[in-house]
């Protein structure tokens, strides 16, 4: 997900006041308005420029996206890297109500995915039901086979008795049922806003993402790992024992397998009707010459496959 920086796009430096904001939008707004900016690109500009806008002008959007500023800050003076990590928008949370009119429908991937996509209208009714609120979870791999009930906290902007926004945190139990996929939501009846004159609470929508697994990634239902092997395993074909999410299984390597060949271990993925599938990615790794004998053992090799190119297999 690629990071905008908005207070870039409108030109401000990051404590710059509502006011200067919205003097800042409508100065670029006249500027590159499709209907009287002659300028190239004029137009995604426009969209840039009313994006950055949407978000700094809201005092909630903006603590948020000034707390995820600050987490980037942190992360580069540590050496991470200046971009956002893999689960940088899970556990904020935010109100469901958005434009009815569809017009955060040309914002970008990245408004999206901090802000929620919510497509809620306010109903302006003195008695009605609270605002669904929505959020990004990330959790382990290990749930979504088995299932499992974890406490998970949730930061939300909200506004002090001042009129201050800062970030509030709470904690959830969520039950995460066993199969649930990435990407998946699930509904926590009741824990949105309270409801107004009496009507019943919002819901909080809760949109399951895969926290990063050192081991395994995740496409659908189903699941890829790399499998190292030694040249003489991949060559010779072998049968080895490896780890999986639900237990060890011995799997066997066909003879003459080649580099990033996928092997499938069927049914081995998320659960489901039908389940998932488990790919063991090849991966030959060769062993270090740490020594005249190693040295000569390769030499040796070379010399027994004198006619081979690698450079130029013959196809299948």
């Amino acid at each position: 997900m690629d990071y905008k920086d908005y207070y870039a796009t409108l030109g401000l430096d990051p404590g710059t006041s509502g006011d200067e904001v919205k003097k800042a939008y409508r100065k670029l707004a006249r500027k590159y308005h499709p209907d009287v900016s002659k300028e190239a690109g004029a137009e995604a500009r426009f969209k840039e420029v009313a994006e950055a806008y949407e978000v700094l002008k809201d005092p909630e959007k903006r603590a948020a996206y000034d707390a995820l500023r600050q987490d980037l800050a942190r992360r580069r003076a540590a050496g991470q890297g200046a971009s956002p990590p893999p689960d940088w928008d899970a556990g904020f949370e935010f109100r469901g109500a958005s434009p009815a009119d569809g017009s955060w429908d040309e914002h970008s991937d990245f408004f999206h995915a901090l802000f929620g996509a919510a497509r809620r209208g306010a109903r302006p009714a003195a008695h009605r039901r609270g605002e669904d609120h929505h959020a990004r979870v990330a959790v382990e791999l290990e749930d979504l086979y088995h299932g499992a009930t974890r406490n998970l906290s949730l930061r939300a902007p909200v506004l002090d008795g001042q009129g201050r926004v800062t970030l509030a945190e709470r904690r959830i139990e969520l039950q995460i049922p066993k199969g649930t996929l990435p990407g998946q939501h699930l509904r926590l009846q009741g824990q949105g806003m309270p409801g107004i004159g009496g009507g019943a609470p919002g819901d909080l929508y809760l949109e399951v993402d895969v926290a990063p697994h050192p081991r395994y990634r995740v496409s659908g239902r189903d699941v890829f790992f790399d499998l190292p092997l030694a040249p003489w395993e991949a060559a010779l074909g072998a049968e080895v024992r490896v780890a999986t999410p639900t237990g060890p299984v011995a799997l066997k390597v066909p003879r003459g397998s080649a580099q990033g060949r996928q092997l499938r271990l069927n049914g081995r993925g998320l659960p489901g009707s039908p389940a998932g599938d488990l790919y063991a990615v090849l991966c030959i790794v060769l062993p270090p010459v740490m020594s005249v004998v190693d040295e000569e053992a390769w030499r040796n090799l070379a010399g027994a496959f004198a006619g081979f190119d690698a450079r130029n297999i013959p196809k299948e």
